[in-house]
């Protein structure tokens, strides 16, 4: 290994499930020279799935993994598939808390897929938050746009029970912390509304006035710029003139919908808050086109160059 290489920032890559398109998006990215010429990557995946995507061993190093099962010949989501994304993430993410200064990238993983493996979380972040970081939050970021979210993978109907106040509030410290560490010294946030019309006075609900105002107020007392309550929809396009630094989202749709229609430039994934960064791209396997060399590469590379450019080379290589 050149001094050069071992100079770059370290990064564990997941190849997500075998029989999604992370394989195939992972070897795309790596066979980037802007991307290779950024990193030091470890690729944790499948063998045969990396192999027929194109890996090849001057890419990247690479850890292969196996599972004592045959694997199944529909890109569809299995247990097997499940297993080995799983195994993956739990080894990449012991790796990086063992060598400070490095990051985790995670290819796409199918929650079906965990679910058949008997995995007990329901995704990505649900693990991290649990081993790794208990304030662990979901973000967003495309340029200049930013978005968290206050809850993550739950029914709507579930949301006025789900979003405390308490929740709210941490939710928003913890945006205002990463915001700082992303290069905002005073980040500007606006929180959204739950209801239409962000309740239009309690006609419609009455979550805005007895728990999100009150949250946004507890923000203020921390010192922190916080707006709202305000309609999600005039909160998009505020921030896409400039308005704030990010956006607190209540739910998953308030923030991936929004955020896909007015981003312009790749999407990455990120959850603060860790021990470590974790980045991924903003999408699933995409089981429809896996196997198949249809799959863009763009959000996966945009993952790992957003994570190199915020890591600094682990010590043990310097």
């Amino acid at each position: 290994m050149s001094s050069q290489h071992n100079a770059q920032p370290l990064l564990f890559i997941t190849a997500g499930d075998p029989l999604g398109i992370g394989p195939e998006i992972c070897v795309k990215a790596l066979q980037d020279p802007q991307v290779r010429a950024a990193c030091r990557p470890v690729l944790i995946g499948e063998e045969h799935s990396l192999k027929k995507a194109g890996f090849t061993p001057d890419l990247a190093e690479r850890i292969a993994l196996e599972w004592p099962q045959e694997a199944p010949r529909v890109h569809a989501p299995s247990q097997w598939g499940g297993m080995i994304s799983f195994k993956a993430l739990q080894l990449a993410c012991k790796l990086a808390a063992q060598h400070p200064h490095t990051a985790v990238v995670t290819a796409p993983i199918s929650k079906q897929s965990w679910a058949l493996a008997g995995v007990p979380f329901t995704g990505h972040t649900e693990f991290l938050r649990k081993y790794y970081g208990p304030h662990a939050l979901m973000m967003f970021a495309s340029g200049a746009l930013r978005c968290a979210l206050a809850s993550e993978h739950f029914a709507i109907k579930d949301l006025p029970r789900i979003l405390t106040q308490e929740r709210i509030v941490r939710a928003g410290k913890d945006f205002a912390d990463a915001l700082k560490k992303l290069g905002c010294p005073h980040p500007h946030l606006a929180v959204a509304a739950l209801n239409p019309h962000g309740g239009d006075k309690g006609r419609f609900g009455k979550e805005e006035g007895q728990t999100i105002l009150p949250a946004v107020e507890a923000l203020r007392r921390a010192h922190i710029r916080a707006e709202g309550p305000y309609p999600i929809d005039s909160l998009w396009l505020a921030h896409t003139r400039g308005q704030f630094d990010g956006l607190l989202c209540l739910y998953h749709d308030q923030a991936l919908l929004g955020l896909k229609l007015a981003a312009r430039e790749p999407i990455v994934h990120l959850t603060a808050g860790l021990r470590f960064l974790r980045t991924s791209p903003a999408h699933g396997t995409a089981f429809d086109i896996a196997g198949q060399n249809k799959a863009d590469p763009a959000s996966m590379r945009a993952a790992i160059l957003f994570a190199a450019a915020r890591t600094r080379p682990p010590e043990i290589f310097n």
